[in-house]
């Protein structure tokens, strides 16, 4: 496809900077798990822990009350109006000057391309985010498995289970499950392993800033 092919025809780092550009729903999601995990409880409504509090033989919870329901769907969902925003500020047409193009270059004819532009967007970006936090989920059964939970504020000590796992997860679902779509190409995959090597440093220094405005009780 011509649009795909202008678009990955740039050095490795812009390259990087697009490809951080379209999976942005993806790598955010996170945050809005967190937000809709710490707020919605204020009305009333959750926390649900997506374990259900239950135990493993080794002692230790299945995921924690970290991970729970609220933010899982509301993290997901989050992330597909962030895709909304995306397409609003570049528009649905493919900018060959630009590396922040549309999302839905390359979309047409893919099992996510619904109702129009809108509406893709959005199953798109709720797609990403959705596979963002299972990535984190899995991140956080493997880290409970090794004992390395977190407590108060005392952090799990395993900043790379903390991180890597969400990054791959919505790389690796993007590259299987997106098709003809621009950012399932395979011109973008050294540009991706390049954002997983510095994601832990990205990731740390957004819980800093998170932790230092509110929105997050530890700076983890």
């Amino acid at each position: 496809m011509s649009e795909v092919a202008e678009a990955t025809d740039m050095g490795v780092l812009l390259l990087a900077l697009m490809t951080l550009w379209l999976y942005l729903p993806g790598f955010i999601a996170n945050t809005f798990a967190m937000m809709w995990g710490k707020w919605l409880p204020k009305t009333g409504y959750g926390p649900w822990p997506i374990d259900g509090g239950r135990t493993l033989k080794d002692g230790n919870r299945m995921l924690g009350d970290g991970k729970t329901w609220n933010g899982l769907i509301g993290g997901s969902l989050t992330a597909g109006l962030l895709c909304m925003l995306q397409v609003a500020i570049v528009g649905t047409t493919f900018d060959e000057a630009s590396v922040f193009v549309s999302p839905l270059t390359g979309s047409d004819g893919t099992w996510f391309s619904i109702g129009g532009p809108w509406f893709t967007a959005y199953v798109l970006g709720t797609f990403l985010g959705f596979a963002c936090l299972v990535g984190d989920m899995t991140g956080s059964f493997f880290k409970r498995r090794r004992g390395l939970k977190r407590e108060g504020e005392v952090s799990s000590k395993a900043p790379l289970l903390d991180t890597l796992p969400f990054a791959i997860m919505v790389f690796l679902w993007g590259q299987l499950f997106l098709g003809s779509s621009l950012l399932a190409s395979s011109e973008l995959l050294l540009p991706m392993a390049i954002i997983v090597g510095i994601t832990p440093i990205l990731h740390r220094s957004f819980n800093l800033i998170g932790y230092a405005i509110g929105w997050k009780d530890v700076p983890y």
